[in-house]
């Protein structure tokens, strides 16, 4: 059975910083390409981050310069290091484990979600 469990949202101020952290299990982790997406409420879905086996990363335009993802392919976990963070960030954040290469990612499983509120 595979699980992807996000953890790490909260609350937090304007100029801030989160982190977030998605554990998974089932999946043979190093063989994915793992993101994490944004869905605000009454806006379309985001893909914010995607990192794959060996390293390499993309960004959404939105978040250049201010996150960081990052794995841990021993501990099979995928993390998304927020800073700088606007209200315009809030959102819940859903991590995801798929395919992807340079321009596209193909998702395949989801995690829930946890939910980040930037606000003053």
């Amino acid at each position: 059975q595979v699980q992807l469990d996000e953890s790490g949202g909260a609350l937090a101020q304007p100029g801030g910083s989160l982190n977030l952290s998605c554990v998974t299990s089932g999946i043979i982790f190093e063989q994915f390409v793992m993101a994490w997406y944004r869905e605000a409420t009454g806006k379309q879905g985001e893909l914010v981050a995607a990192i794959h086996g060996g390293g390499r990363t993309n960004y959404a335009d939105s978040v250049l310069g201010r996150f960081t993802i990052s794995r841990d392919n021993a501990k099979n976990t995928v993390y998304l290091q927020m800073s700088s963070l606007k209200p315009e960030d809030s959102a819940v954040y859903t991590c995801s484990a798929g395919s992807g290469g340079s321009s596209y990612y193909t998702p395949y499983y989801y995690g829930h979600g946890t939910r980040v509120t930037v606000s003053s």
